[in-house]
């Protein structure tokens, strides 16, 4: 019988197990916005373009102007991007564009590449706009690493929330991003994607715990890569171990394991999935399987930027009274 691992540090990226990549967790808390949406407050002693570093509870990322990540390439995997709170701005070199959050999830296949921008727009000028949001990167298989760009949104009104109750009354809620949980499941992923063959039982879930709640994980088969980041809360026991917040633990998939949380709110992030099992060579925003495949990657992207970039700057923002929407690679526009 396979046993949980011991607990690691969740650092700046999370660690993770194939299938997935990359996963980082971001919670800044935005000062108000100008009218361009900028923050309200002063840049100096930030490291433009660099700012990685956590100064008056946020960071400007890659951006000069507006908070977050100018136009940048991508290829062979995907990114899923699970917003809590506050807002992005998509922009991409193949012409599509959007604005999501306050619970949305895009969904993106790079495949054969595409640049893409997210930007952090500011929306609030009358209170402070905080940022909490996922970045979780999917390797696409070997047949799918050329696949055509491709993305999708799971609007909030689109996504499942399972909730419960456990014997004593205290609620459990589970938002399901990918796989299912007690016939529930969200919109099917994208094509070409590693989670849309049911059998790789990729699953991506948000789990809130009431103070006090206990619930037990659902069994999957055996052979998947479970991963569970423990980002909120005072203490959690699993499996009679405790596990304090700030910490991540691999699970076996085929074991039923209890959850008993204590006197605070916990909230957790579940990734589970098949490992693809193929050789990974990654080089920033690339991810292969070989050398000569990154090598390839650096001479298209050169050659013609991935479709180059229709947009006037590198940070294109979407203005004050744009609500939510996609405009996608075929011009199809689509609003929650």
């Amino acid at each position: 019988m396979k046993t949980i691992s011991k607990p690691f540090a969740l650092g700046f990226p999370w660690q993770t197990r194939d299938p997935f990549l990359f996963c980082v967790y971001h919670q800044d808390f935005y000062p108000k916005g100008k009218t361009d949406l900028s923050p309200d407050a002063s840049l100096a002693g930030r490291s433009l373009g660099q700012d990685f570093t956590l100064k008056d509870g946020w960071r400007m990322y890659h951006g000069l102007r507006i908070p977050g990540f100018p136009g940048h390439p991508h290829r062979g995997f995907e990114t899923v991007t699970v917003v809590q709170e506050g807002w992005v701005d998509h922009a991409d070199s193949l012409g599509a564009a959007g604005r999501y959050g306050a619970g949305d999830t895009q969904w993106m296949t790079a495949g054969k590449g595409v640049q893409h921008s997210e930007m952090f727009p500011l929306l609030n000028q009358n209170q402070e706009n905080t940022l909490e949001l996922f970045q979780i990167w999917l390797n696409l298989p070997r047949a799918s690493k050329m696949a055509p760009p491709h993305f999708q949104m799971i609007w909030s009104e689109q996504k499942p929330i399972w909730q419960t109750q456990d014997a004593n009354g205290k609620k459990i809620q589970v938002e399901i991003i990918a796989g299912s949980l007690e016939g529930l499941s969200p919109p099917a992923p994208p094509p070409d994607s590693w989670a849309a063959d049911p059998s790789h039982s990729v699953a991506i879930w948000v789990i809130k715990l009431e103070a006090g709640a206990q619930w037990h994980l659902p069994v999957a088969e055996t052979g998947l890569n479970r991963t569970l980041y423990y980002y909120q809360g005072e203490s959690l026991k699993i499996g009679g171990e405790t596990l304090q917040p700030g910490y991540g633990i691999d699970l076996p998939s085929d074991q039923s394991l209890g959850l008993e949380n204590s006197e605070q709110e916990s909230r957790l992030l579940l990734l589970q999935g098949k490992p693809l099992k193929e050789p990974v060579v990654q080089y920033g925003p690339f991810v292969m399987n070989t050398q000569a495949e990154i090598q390839m990657a650096f001479l298209d992207y050169q050659k013609d930027q991935f479709g180059g970039w229709p947009w006037p700057d590198s940070d294109p923002i979407h203005g004050k009274e744009k609500g939510r929407f996609a405009r996608y690679f075929d011009g199809q526009i689509e609003e929650p």
